[in-house]
């Protein structure tokens, strides 16, 4: 397989060499030149065979379609943090609530689905550094999952450095501290006093900053990126919507070639895009509904046509994740829509003018993969509270943006009868008080931006919540409360580029 540039390319690139230099040329994205169709002979074979196939195996089965340059045995290696790793036997389990399933991504060590692609990625780049002799320097830039996630895939690894930056006040208490007590000596936290959007866009820049490069060349370190900019991650974020149909299909929920819809809490739109791949690659999904949080940019685009950045501010909300107006992923399904000129102009648009629009027959091209909502926090507490109270089940800030999609667009009529998978995208426990004011109904309608902070703690929110709950929290997320903090380091966003160079130079 090749890829090329969302804004032109130079020359076509391999997965490997996108995986280590993912800044395509003209501050474009790279892309597969073609993807791989699965046919429904395909999706029978693991069918009759389910018992015998585990998730590494659909995984393996699909990185040989799309004929990665990857030796088996490295493959094997990365496929194989889905068995060591995960702390269910399906990776992705279903749970059913009658209605609808739920697909919990988050089983992983970090407790958040960042870690399903993030995992394999990172035994992957270290060992393309390692085998190439070549020391790299890894940046990703989080609203609060990717950078947990990206710490602990290359906690220690040979070769690799890594710099984390996020909002020092865009994230819930459990994932910071999941940053910054990280002792890895080969990495760095830096919390900005900006947002998400500024992180990102530092994190843009420094791929295209040939001073800074210059740095990184004098110092033998080359630059890569651990966000979904980098296909790496994309690749692995195909693979488990294949999954869900399969085991919908052991269940014998659907028929091979039944369609579903999906719907999936979007920030960045990585989640999304890989479905929207999956999609194109053959596999039955009807709708991808797209569920945002008032920072709703994506429903806009999606219902309206227009990503409208003008006199727009961030808003934090109790799903921060997803508390994001620059979602990079967009370009690449604009790219797969409209071809590379019309991408330029509408990439263009939206950097210089902070706006684009899409034609009427643009915004109809769109809306045949794509449906949209967006959640309040007060609808979200009122989710998590109901399904606790009378589902038993218990559920993030993220996943009832979800929820509530589903509930409002199939009492519209959007929805049919298909079956319908709601991405869950993180453990309940990464944003505990958000789920104690949902359970307890305290200040229902308060606005979080409004709010200087929380008046109960993550630890006294958990405690609640497991005693209230009959649940409990994994051990990871309850040791972060006695671990030493070890990489604080709170900076102007202007003082990125200059904090970076002085641990690389260390």
């Amino acid at each position: 397989m090749k890829f090329i540039g969302t804004r032109g390319t130079e020359e076509k690139k391999t997965f490997s060499e996108v995986i280590l230099n993912p800044a395509a040329p003209n501050g474009g994205l790279y892309v597969p030149e073609k993807l791989p169709k699965i046919n429904e002979q395909y999706l029978l074979r693991f069918f009759d065979e389910f018992d015998e196939k585990s998730y590494k195996h659909v995984a393996k089965s699909l990185l040989k379609k799309f004929k990665i340059d990857l030796d088996e045995e490295l493959i094997n290696e990365a496929l194989i943090t889905y068995i060591h790793n995960f702390d269910d036997t399906d990776v992705v389990p279903l749970v059913n609530l009658t209605d609808f399933y739920v697909a919990e991504l988050w089983h992983g060590p970090t407790r958040a689905f960042k870690d399903m692609a993030l995992q394999p990625f990172g035994v992957i780049l270290s060992s393309l550094a390692k085998k190439r002799g070549e020391n790299y320097l890894i940046l990703a830039a989080t609203s609060g999952d990717t950078g947990p996630a990206t710490l602990k895939t290359f906690e220690n690894k040979e070769n690799i450095k890594v710099v984390c930056i996020y909002p020092h006040e865009g994230t819930s208490e459990v994932q910071k501290l999941q940053m910054i007590t990280t002792d890895a000596k080969n990495e760095k936290v830096l919390g900005i006093l900006g947002d998400f959007d500024d992180a990102q866009s530092a994190l843009k820049n420094l791929l295209k900053d040939d001073e800074f490069k210059k740095v990184l060349e004098k110092n033998s370190i080359k630059l890569s990126a651990a966000n979904s900019v980098n296909f790496g991650r994309i690749i692995f974020q195909i693979i488990y919507h294949f999954w869900v149909y399969i085991r919908l299909m052991s269940k014998y929920e659907i028929r091979v070639g039944d369609k579903i819809d999906v719907i999936i809490p979007s920030g960045n739109f990585g989640n999304a895009l890989g479905a929207y791949y999956a999609k194109k690659m053959g596999l039955p999904i009807d709708k991808i509904v797209i569920a945002s949080n008032k920072n709703n940019v994506l429903y806009e685009l999606i219902t309206y046509g227009k990503y409208d950045l003008r006199d727009k501010k961030l808003i934090k909300t109790i799903s921060p994740a997803m508390d994001i107006l620059k979602s990079s992923n967009v370009e690449r399904m604009l790219f797969d829509k409209f071809g590379e000129a019309r991408t330029v102009e509408l990439m263009t648009s939206l950097e210089n003018e902070g706006y684009f629009e899409l034609t009427k027959e643009e915004l109809e091209k769109v809306r045949e993969d794509f449906i949209a909502d967006f959640a309040t926090d007060g609808e979200c507490e009122e989710i998590i509270r109901r399904y606790a109270k009378e589902k038993y089940y218990l559920m993030d800030p993220h996943t009832a943006t979800a929820v509530k999609a589903y509930e409002y667009l199939k009492e519209k009529g959007e929805l049919g009868d298909k079956k319908t998978i709601v991405y869950s995208t993180a453990e309940w426990t990464k944003f505990a008080p958000s789920i104690y004011y949902a359970l307890t109904g305290e200040d229902i309608d308060r606005e979080i931006a409004e709010v200087e902070e929380n008046t109960i703690s993550d630890k006294d929110a958990i405690a609640y919540i497991e005693a209230h709950l009959d649940v409990k929290a994994p051990e990871m997320i309850l040791e972060l409360f006695n671990k030493e903090i070890t990489n604080e380091n709170i900076i102007p966003k202007e003082k990125i580029k200059e904090e970076i160079i002085k641990f690389i130079e260390s």
